[in-house]
C-alpha cells in the first residue's frame, strides 16, 4: 500500500495479490488472489449446482408423468400444475435473490436453501414409503389417497422454495468468485457462464436419463432416496470449499436506493437540467468508497432521473444532505439499469414459452410413439436428454470455436454483445416450433390412418429437442450473463433471479394461453388441447407460438439494437467517463 497527499492508495503489485473488489475470505479479511476465488472455488460451487439440477429435472421432466399416472390428472389439468409448479418455483428466486443481497449473503442464503431443498427430498421419499402416506397400497392406483396428494405437492412446492432460495444465490455467489477489474479474472469469467451451464446439463442429462430410468423401471421412491443423498453429499462438498471461497457481505435491502433516486427526482423536478454531467454530485473513489462497489458513468436516457443527482445549494455540506433529496450519479445510473432491463425481460417471454413446451407437451408426445431401441424402453422423460446434448454441443462449440474466432473478428471480449447472442438462441426457438409443428401433423395422419402413433418412432422428437437445446445455449447461458452483469452490482442475486422469473414467468403465461386456445378452439368445433393427445391439434398450438416468437423478435431487435449496455468508470474523475475511453463497457 502507499500514501499519496495523506491518502492511501493502492499500487499495481498489491492488486496482483489482493483482490480490491468488496469482497472479503471467509475471515473477514482482504482475500488473496492466489488462494481464493475463480476456478479453485467456482468447481465446488458447479459441483453442487449438478447435484441441484440433477434432483430439479429427475422431479421436473417426470412430473406430468407422475400426476397423469400416479394422481389421475387429465392431459389438461397436469400440464398446467407442471406450469404453475414451474412458474411458482423461478418466481420464487427474487424473494431468494432478495434476501441474499440484502441480508443473508449469497452463501448462507445457499446453504439455507439447500437444507430446505433436503428435508423436501426427505419427504417426497416418504411419500412413497410410508404406509401412511403412500399414494395406495399397491404400485398402480386407480383412485390415489388424498393425503398422498398433500404430501406429495408439499414436498415439490418445498423443492419449489428452495430453488428459489439456491438458484439464483448459487449462480451469482460462483461468478462472484472473479474479479471485473483483473483482466484475466474479467475474461474467466465470461468461460465460467459457459461452463457453469456445461455442469447444469451434465446433472440435468444424468436426471432424466439414470434418475428417470429408475422411476420407470423401480419406482418413485428409490429414485427419490438417490436424490436425496446426492445432495447430501454435494452440500458437504460445498461447505468443504469455505475456506477457498471469496464472500460478498449484504448491503441491505437495494429497493430503498432506487426509492431515494426517485423520490429526489420528483422533489427537483423543476430544476433545470445542468450543462454538463461533471455537475452531478458523486463522492470521490476512494478507499471509503470501495466497499460500496464501483462507481459508474453517467448516460444521457432517462435524463429526467438525473435531476436527483442535481446538488442544489453549493454552499451547503454534502454531509448533512438526505439521501433522500441528493443521490450520487452511481445510484442514479443503478437505477437506471433496472428501468432498462425490464423491456429486455419482456421481450424474452415468448421464448421462455417454447421452452415451456419441452417440458410438457413434448415428452407426453414421446408417450404415443415407439420409444424401443432394440430391447431397451426409453423412459418418455428421457427423450429430453437430447435438449441437454444440444445445449452441451451448443456451449461447448461456443465456448471453444466461436469466441476465439469471434473475439478476433470484433474485437470485443465477449466475441458478440450479449444480447446478440440471446437473439441468436432465440431465433432457434422460433425453428423448433416449426419442426415440431411439422413432426406433430405427422404424427395426427399416422394416428387417422393406423389408430394410434406406435408405429412412429421416438427419434421423430429428436430434432425439435436437440434445436431447443442448442438455441438454450445460446439464449438461456447469456440470459444469465445478462441479467447478472447489467444490473446494479448490490443486485446480482436478484439478476440471476430476473433470468429465473423468464422461465417461470413464460410458464404462467403457457398455462394462460393453454386456457385461451382451448377456451376459443373448442367454440369453433374442436378444441387443440383436448384430454388425450390423439384428439388435440398440438401442431395448430405450435404454429401459433412460432408465429408469436416471430412477431416478438422484431420488438427484441428493435430494443436490443438501442440498449445502452452498463459502462464502469475506471478512473477517479467522472467526467472522464464523457468519452468513454477511460471506461470499461461491460458488454
Amino acid at each position: 500500500m502507499e500514501r499519496k497527499n495523506g491518502v492511501q492508495t493502492t499500487n499495481v503489485h498489491d492488486k496482483e495479490k489482493w483482490v480490491y473488489d468488496s469482497s472479503v475470505d471467509h475471515k473477514g479479511r482482504v482475500p488473496l488472489r492466489s488462494s481464493t476465488g475463480v476456478w479453485k472455488a467456482s468447481l465446488f460451487i458447479i459441483a453442487i449446482e449438478f447435484s441441484e439440477r440433477l434432483s430439479y429435472f429427475g422431479i421436473a421432466t417426470s412430473l406430468i408423468l407422475y400426476l397423469t399416472k400416479v394422481i389421475h390428472q387429465d392431459l389438461k389439468t397436469a400440464a398446467r400444475s407442471v406450469n404453475y409448479w414451474a412458474g411458482f418455483t423461478t418466481l420464487m428466486a427474487f424473494f431468494g435473490g432478495f434476501l441474499a443481497d440484502a441480508y443473508l449473503g449469497r452463501f448462507n442464503a445457499v446453504l439455507l436453501s439447500s437444507l430446505v431443498y433436503l428435508s423436501a427430498l426427505v419427504l417426497l421419499t416418504l411419500s412413497w414409503f410410508a404406509p401412511s402416506l403412500r399414494a395406495c397400497d399397491a404400485d398402480v392406483c386407480s383412485e390415489p389417497r388424498k393425503v398422498h396428494e398433500i404430501i406429495f405437492f408439499l414436498a415439490i412446492y418445498l423443492i419449489a422454495i428452495g430453488t428459489g432460495g439456491h438458484k439464483p444465490s448459487l449462480e451469482s455467489f460462483g461468478a462472484d468468485q472473479f474479479d471485473d477489474d483483473h483482466s484475466e479474472e474479467r475474461k474467466k469469467k465470461m468461460s465460467y457462464f459457459n461452463w457453469w451451464n456445461f455442469g447444469l446439463c451434465c446433472g440435468l442429462l444424468l436426471g432424466v436419463t439414470v434418475i428417470v430410468y429408475v422411476q420407470d423401471h423401480v419406482n418413485w421412491g428409490v429414485a427419490d432416496i438417490i436424490l436425496t443423498m446426492v445432495m447430501a453429499f454435494s452440500l458437504l462438498i460445498f461447505i468443504i470449499g469455505r475456506p477457498v471461497y471469496r464472500y460478498r457481505k449484504p448491503t441491505g435491502s437495494p429497493i430503498t436506493p432506487m426509492l431515494q433516486v426517485l423520490v429526489a427526482a420528483i422533489a427537483k423536478r423543476n430544476l433545470p437540467y445542468p450543462s454538463s454531467s461533471s455537475e452531478l454530485y458523486e463522492v470521490p473513489k476512494s478507499k471509503k468508497n470501495q466497499g460500496r462497489g464501483r462507481l459508474l458513468c453517467h448516460t444521457e436516457k432517462l435524463k429526467f432521473l438525473d435531476k436527483a443527482a442535481i446538488l442544489e445549494n453549493e454552499g451547503d455540506s454534502i454531509e448533512n444532505q438526505s439521501p433522500w433529496r441528493l443521490a450520487t450519479v452511481t445510484k442514479v445510473e443503478e437505477m437506471k439499469l433496472v428501468l432498462n432491463v425490464i423491456p429486455i425481460w419482456v421481450s424474452t417471454l415468448p421464448f421462455g414459452i417454447c421452452v415451456a413446451q419441452a417440458s410438457t407437451f413434448f415428452i407426453k408426445q414421446g408417450t404415443t410413439l415407439d420409444r424401443r431401441m432394440g430391447n431397451f424402453l426409453i423412459p418418455p422423460a428421457s427423450i429430453f436428454s437430447l435438449a441437454a446434448i444440444g445445449m452441451i454441443m451448443s456451449v461447448t462449440i461456443y465456448e471453444k470455436i466461436l469466441v476465439p474466432v469471434l473475439r478476433r473478428a470484433t474485437g470485443n471480449e465477449r466475441g458478440i454483445k450479449i444480447l446478440q447472442r440471446i437473439g441468436i438462441g432465440m431465433l432457434f426457438s422460433i425453428a423448433t416450433m416449426i419442426v415440431a409443428a411439422l413432426v406433430e401433423k405427422k404424427r395426427l395422419k399416422v394416428v387417422e390412418k393406423e389408430g394410434s402413433s406406435l408405429s412412429m418412432s421416438v427419434f421423430w422428437l429428436a430434432p425439435q429437442f436437440i434445436i431447443i437445446g442448442i438455441g438454450d445455449g445460446f439464449t438461456l447461458v447469456g440470459l444469465q450473463e445478462y441479467f447478472y452483469d447489467q444490473v446494479p452490482d448490490s443486485m446480482r442475486s436478484i439478476g440471476i433471479a430476473f433470468y429465473l422469473s423468464v422461465i417461470g414467468a413464460a410458464n404462467f403465461l403457457s398455462s394462460v394461453l393453454i386456457t385461451v386456445v382451448d377456451h376459443f378452439t373448442e367454440k369453433g368445433g374442436k378444441s387443440w388441447i383436448g384430454k388425450d393427445l390423439n384428439s388435440s391439434r398440438l401442431d395448430n398450438f405450435y404454429w401459433l407460438l412460432a408465429a408469436i416468437t416471430a412477431a416478438n423478435m422484431c420488438v427484441y431487435v428493435t430494443l436490443a439494437k438501442r440498449y445502452p449496455y452498463k459502462n464502469v468508470q475506471t478512473s477517479m474523475a467522472v467526467a472522464d467517463c464523457d468519452g468513454g475511453s477511460d471506461a470499461v463497457s461491460m458488454a
